[in-house]
């Protein structure tokens, strides 16, 4: 089940926002881990068996660290620390590279070994993540053990973060797991960010994704090099209002349901570097390798050469998180190297470069890095790069020009709405309004800014159904990470 899903919107979600509305406080727990086992089971019902398994496995690893910190068995607390890090790997690396591992050495070694074909759980690499950070935590004394499975069973099984993130550290909402208040005008704004981020998923990533679809799945022989940079910068824009909008629909989603969940977007394409874009995509996954991979390796604080050595180290892990190819692989090293080749070279360089230089720079790069990530065919990608540059096929034909024609001005309107501008805009006439209206219209002005924003994302429900309805196409890529 997924959020953009006729299901969710009209059966599971209003079932769940009115029992949760009429549930005693005490209970809101447990009844958010039941819908949410339930949420996560409706596709796949035996893999909640993984999740449940995850659960009591960092619950107990989690009392254990704390009750041999207490007795000061130092030794048995890291043990158990060891534990948790190696089973949680462990699990990860079985259902989703084990098949990647034994076809890769079958190619190697002309071998005839079989995969096992596992499918992927939905979700495996955040709550992992989610539930190895916990017992660090623990262990490091940056916050105490949970003593109570359903809430730690809650925060591991939450349905809004589940299987998409944001990456939610437990001692981000520790205390919010004990008591929430929810009041009309928080419920109201998270269905408002709710309504946003559906929007961006079915009105724009849906629809641009279309176009990616059609360019990446045809005969790339015909392919120019118009047409792939189309289908680059298609790609760049649905992977962003995709992945942003379910982020977004998570944070709405939590407001409703008490929780303040951590944003994991902030303009990225307005950055002006690489090192300033992931600061700004998927923060939450960003932070998580800083502050558990990244630092403990080091970081910075030992040198050139093991600086290199640990951003190598983090972009590779970040590259094979995402996904049991070895696109993803060649995808993390090519941010490694320019990452790391600002950081020695180009950032303090980069301060006397025009703005417009800046953008030019730091969009050639993500466009072209999203390629590598979208394209797992290593062939396939190197015929569309060499495309792209002009290396093959020809630079202009005419299925690229009615793909222009076709797509341009929702090219430009993505480009507009992946920035801060329109936000700007509202902020600047809202800014005038009150400027120019006495105080007893200014609070009509703001209630009447209440009643528009409220038709704004009304229709964009209303659009959303109409199109989820009509059409069949209606992918989350980062479902399968």
């Amino acid at each position: 089940m997924v959020f953009s899903s006729l299901i969710f919107l009209c059966a599971f979600l209003p079932v769940v926002l009115a029992l949760y509305a009429l549930c005693p406080g005490r209970f809101r727990n447990l009844l958010l881990t039941v819908a949410s086992l339930f949420f996560y089971a409706w596709g796949e019902p035996r893999y909640v068996l993984i999740m449940l398994f995850s659960t009591v496995f960092d619950y107990v690893n989690g009392r254990a660290i704390e009750y041999f910190d207490c007795h000061q068995k130092l030794k048995a607390k890291k043990a158990m620390l060891v534990l948790s890090i190696v089973g949680n790997l462990g699990i990860l690396f079985f259902f989703k590279y084990i098949d990647l591992l034994v076809h890769s050495w079958n190619q190697l070694t002309a071998s005839s070994i079989g995969v096992l074909n596992l499918a992927l759980p939905i979700g495996i690499s955040f709550y992992t993540f989610q539930t190895m950070s916990y017992t660090i935590d623990v262990y490091c004394g940056r916050v105490k053990a949970q003593h109570n499975l359903i809430s730690f069973g809650m925060y591991v099984s939450m349905f809004p973060q589940l299987i998409a993130g944001p990456i939610v550290r437990y001692q981000w909402i520790e205390s919010q797991l004990g008591e929430r208040i929810i009041t009309n005008e928080r419920w109201v704004n998270g269905m408002q960010r709710f309504l946003t981020g559906l929007g961006k998923k079915v009105i724009f990533a849906n629809q641009i994704g279309k176009l990616w679809t059609d360019i990446s799945v045809g005969n790339l022989e015909t392919l120019s090099t118009l047409g792939a940079w189309i289908g680059a910068f298609a790609y760049t824009f649905q992977i962003y209002f995709d992945f942003s909008g379910y982020s977004d629909m998570a944070i709405g989603l939590g407001e409703m349901f008490g929780f303040t969940l951590p944003e994991n977007f902030k303009y990225p394409y307005e950055a002006k570097n690489i090192t300033d874009f992931w600061r700004r995509w998927h923060i939450t996954l960003s932070s998580w390798f800083r502050e558990y991979v990244y630092f403990p390796l080091g970081g910075n604080r030992k040198g050139l050469q093991r600086q290199a050595l640990n951003l190598f180290i983090v972009w590779l892990l970040t590259g094979l998180w995402h996904g049991a190819s070895w696109n993803f692989a060649l995808w993390g090293i090519y941010f490694f190297l320019i990452l790391f080749i600002e950081k020695v070279f180009l950032l303090k360089e980069m301060e006397s470069w025009p703005e417009i230089l800046c953008h030019i720079y730091s969009k050639f790069f993500i466009v072209v890095g999203w390629v590598l990530f979208a394209v797992e065919d290593f062939s396939k990608m190197g015929y569309y790069l060499q495309v792209m540059f002009g290396i093959k096929g020809s630079f202009l034909q005419q299925a690229a020009v009615y793909q222009l024609r076709t797509y341009g001005i929702f090219l430009v309107v993505l480009a507009v709405a992946s920035t801060r501008i329109p936000g700007c805009m509202v902020k600047k006439l809202k800014s005038y309004m009150q400027e120019a209206e006495p105080v007893y219209m200014q609070q009509k002005g703001e209630r009447m800014e209440f009643i528009l924003y409220s038709i704004y994302t009304l229709a964009v429900l209303v659009l959303s159904l109409g199109l989820l309805v009509r059409s069949s196409y209606n992918p989350f890529l980062y479902f399968r990470f």
